[in-house]
């Protein structure tokens, strides 16, 4: 049964069990603040089963796109090793809300097993949870039941609170559940031992395919477990896996998700799959990242230094290593393999399609940028190497390796192995240890449970019409966290606050008792369909009315903003083209950032053009046509633009300002002219095909062209106000210009002088030409000068200092010959000699330089040259 059939049969099973088939989410996760990623296929879900919302249909079904890149049995240094984990794979599940519960969860899926996709069932084991004494729960009684009158007991096994306990986080929902696991190994195998003592053993062909959930506890910040009113399904079975099983493999990689990009693999590279075990993990490894990597490009998440952008690097970066490692690809190639994987799943996953040109162009961009990386990691490992004391080297300096360049441990070590070095591991785990700790540390926030104040079904949002409004708070709770301290978390049972999304910042202002007391609110967010006010203090009477108010004129700074990004969308369709389009935005108070995807910097003629329409649009004094809830298709079909890698409901809201109309839950002005003038700071790019531009509306933009003529003014004043500044500027400019080349003159006259007062310094030590003096001349100077000695002088070994605006220069230069002869290294020396001058500095082995802060040490450092040749 080929992969896609598989999936459709599993839709289409749920379908006929009154589920409602949906899409996929976004595997980038844009407004839940505990996630990078969506890991699960409930992900989507979380506001249902925190009772945030009520679902349209109680029963769904999906295939959803995830990605794991830690937790249980998805370290990412260990995909590849194996056959079977994966960073981004697909989770095929069913759920259901506070409807059906364990019976039908467990006799649908065995159904589905054994009946649709045909497994034998006596390759089938089942486990149920054992019981926890310190949670006071038992054994889950009511899955064995049902599970004894499918499959003999025999087969029906106890599992742990590890295995057999899912809980979404340290707090809320969670539950018992019941995994279903295959016996694939050959009959002469489950001869000599039953497949019941290889269940959860991390046996390659004993394997996990499906975990049913059972949701009927709430998990509160003290640990206690209460039942919840709701209980609901979740479950999860591995597709890749799946398709392993029903294509009869003992590999996820030899299935039809897989082979199709091996082979391209194989052909690009030219190497051959199966044959040699390092090959197969790097093929393994790079036709799994790519996957991952080009699903979070296309759902919007570019590769970055910080954040989920540092994930996806980091995957790819790993693969980039493996096939220059292992394949001995030294240029990219990865970007060639997302038109077969596009080809291969664009029809469940369109947005691959539609965004293939962008994942090529980003991934072909890393690929290059990384393996610039790997050839100066290479250098620098060749000094480390070079400098070596001792055949061990120092774990500390493996790290920043790793840490400040991204050069790769695992090559590190394989490099000093070739050389006939170790390397001190424990050294470098211990300072990795450290650097997680510390941003763990950094990162960690503690919860407490939400304090119920007042039963709401809704939290009703009113920013749209409102920015005050009379509120009651429906619950609240502490946080704690490192980084930001003691915060306290507020809900109210309506709201004029816009939570931070889609984008644009979220509103601060304030709370006001009847008794005049203020609560200043700082940031609002959403969270699992809850809005959430933040502030430092908790008013008084928790349970009084509150005047809540919102920072007017922030509000209308963001706004003003937030409607010039849907301008600035237009204005680069109608100017660069239609192939434009929005790849993430920034709105603030005071400024707006907007990415979008094109693939030339943007001429100074093409900026002066954007600004002029997005100008034009303002004087027009356009108003603003809004739709809060139309249903979607009727949205696109009316010309709205829907932006990538954002989930969309069925109802949505649209913004129109003329011919611009776009999706969009932001706030906006009513009217253009509020925007009052548009003006770009600057423009860049963010990655290979990806731009960005900066810019500014309304009192910024006044107060940037204030500033401006301000500017201006003040030049005017140096010019001895010339009445044509611009042509003064340029008369300068050559008369610098004609300055700097009489210097240069006038610098090499003087590098004549004093190269013949060196000749005839120059004294013979043990059969070497030395000099350690200090020179008047700049680093350039130094340098032509040695190597003009070093071309008249045989044997020459000189040291050259020099002071230059307060700081110290050093120069070494060794004639190659005594270099090899006499062990001697350029590079190490200067190295050395620049803790006189309180630096450091490099080079090669017959030519360095140093640099640093302290001239007065210089004379030290001449002094001290002389003992390495003695």
């Amino acid at each position: 049964m080929k992969s896609k059939e598989i999936r459709s049969k599993f839709l289409e099973f749920f379908e006929s069990k009154k589920h409602e088939i949906v899409a996929s989410a976004p595997m980038v996760m844009k407004n839940d603040p505990t996630l990078m990623f969506t890991n699960a296929g409930m992900n989507q879900f979380k506001e249902y089963f925190l009772g945030n919302a009520t679902p349209k249909n109680t029963r769904v079904t999906d295939t959803q796109k995830c990605l794991r890149v830690s937790g249980k049995h998805n370290d990412l240094e260990e995909v590849g090793k194996d056959t079977y984990h994966h960073t981004m794979f697909e989770m095929l599940g069913n759920w259901s809300f506070g409807d059906y519960f364990k019976k039908e969860a467990i006799e649908w899926a065995w159904e589905l097993l054994t009946e649709v996709y045909k497994i034998t069932p006596e390759n089938l084991y089942v486990t149920i949870f054992e019981g926890d004494k310190t949670d006071g729960i038992g054994k889950d009684d009511e899955a064995y039941e049902i599970w004894k009158n499918i499959i003999p007991t025999e087969r029906i096994l106890l599992g742990d609170k590890k295995d057999n306990f899912w809980e979404m986080g340290d707090q809320g929902p969670c539950g018992p559940a019941s995994e279903i696991h295959i016996d694939l190994r050959s009959e002469e195998e489950k001869a000599k031992i039953s497949g019941k003592d290889l269940v959860n053993q991390d046996h390659p062909h004993v394997v996990e395919i499906w975990n049913l959930v059972f949701i009927q506890f709430n998990r509160k910040a003290d640990g206690s477990l209460v039942e919840l009113p709701n209980k609901h399904i979740d479950t999860g079975m591995g597709f890749e896996r799946l398709a392993m099983v029903l294509q009869g493999k003992k590999s996820n990689y030899d299935t039809d998700v897989f082979t199709p990009l091996i082979r391209e693999i194989e052909t690009i590279t030219n190497s051959t799959y199966g044959k040699n075990e390092e090959t197969d993990i790097a093929i393994r490894v790079i036709a799994d990242h790519v996957r991952a990597v080009a699903f979070a490009i296309a759902d919007g998440q570019l590769p970055s230094n910080n954040g989920a952008g540092y994930v996806i690097r980091r995957i790819l970066r790993r693969a980039i290593r493996y096939g220059f490692t292992f394949l001995d690809i030294k240029q990219p190639f990865i970007f060639k393999l997302v038109s077969t994987l596009s080809q291969q799943m664009s029809e469940a996953f369109p947005e691959l399609k539609k965004q293939k040109n962008l994942c090529e162009n980003v991934i072909k961009e890393e690929e290059s940028s990384f393996l610039k990386t790997l050839d100066q990691g290479l250098v620098l490992l060749e000094n480390i190497i070079s400098t070596a004391e001792g055949k061990e080297i120092s774990g500390k300096k493996a790290f920043e390796l790793y840490d400040t360049y991204g050069f790769p441990i695992d090559l590190t070590a394989l490099i000093l192995s070739e050389r006939g070095f170790s390397l001190n591991q424990a050294e470098f785990e211990k300072e990795l240890q450290q650097q997680k700790e510390r941003s763990r540390s950094a990162a960690q926030t503690k919860a407490q449970d939400w304090v119920i104040l007042k039963e709401d079904d809704e939290e009703e949002f009113i920013g749209y019409d409102q920015l005050q409004a009379d509120v009651k708070i429906t619950k609240y709770r502490k946080v704690e966290s490192k980084k930001e301290g003691e915060l306290y978390q507020l809900v109210f049972n309506l709201t004029p606050f816009y939570p931070e999304g889609g984008g644009q910042v979220g509103d601060k202002g304030y709370l006001e008792s009847t008794n005049g007391n203020v609560t200043y609110i700082i940031d609002t967010k959403k969270e699992n369909n809850l809005i959430i006010h933040i502030a430092k203090t908790l008013p008084e009477n928790l349970e009084g009315s509150f005047k809540a108010v919102v920072d007017e004129k922030q509000r209308a700074r963001s706004a003003a903003n937030h409607s010039a990004t849907h301008l600035l969308h237009q204005a680069l369709r109608s100017i660069l083209g239609t192939h434009v389009e929005q790849k993430g935005s920034m709105v603030h108070s005071g400024y707006l950032r907007f990415d979008f995807s094109h693939f030339s910097k943007v001429s100074s003629e093409e900026i002066q053009a954007i600004e002029n329409f997005v100008n034009a649009r303002i004087q027009e004094q356009l108003p603003l046509e809004e739709n809060r809830k139309i249903p979607y298709k009727e949205a696109i079909e009316q010309g709205a633009i829907a932006l990538f890698g954002e989930k969309y409901g069925d109802a949505v809201r649209t913004i129109k300002f003329g011919d611009s109309m776009e999706l969009c839950g932001g706030t906006h002005v009513q009217n253009t002219s509020s925007i009052w003038h548009f003006k770009i700071v600057s423009e860049g790019a963010v990655a290979s095909g990806v731009r960005r531009i900066e810019a500014i509306t309304g009192d910024a933009a006044k107060d940037f062209l204030t500033q401006q003529s301000e500017n201006f003014n003040q030049l005017k004043a140096l010019l001895k106000n010339s009445q044509d500044p611009i042509k003064s500027v340029n008369d300068l400019q050559e008369e610098n210009a004609k300055l700097k080349k009489e210097i240069e003159v006038l610098l090499k006259e003087k590098a004549k002088n004093v190269k013949g007062d060196l000749k005839n310094s120059v004294k013979e030590i043990n059969g070497i030409q030395f000099l350690a003096t200090k020179v008047d001349l700049d680093a350039g100077a130094m340098k032509d000068l040695s190597f003009q000695l070093g071309g008249e002088i045989d044997n020459l070994f000189l040291i050259l200092g020099s002071e230059n605006n307060g700081k110290a220069l050093l120069s070494c230069y060794i004639d190659k010959k005594i270099a090899e002869e006499k062990n001697l290294n350029a590079g190490k020396i200067v190295r050395e000699l620049g803790k006189f001058i309180q630096g450091g500095g490099g080079g090669q082995a017959f030519f360095a330089t140093a640099g640093g802060k302290n001239p007065d040490g210089i004379k030290d450092a001449l002094a001290e040259a002389e003992k390495y040749i003695q």
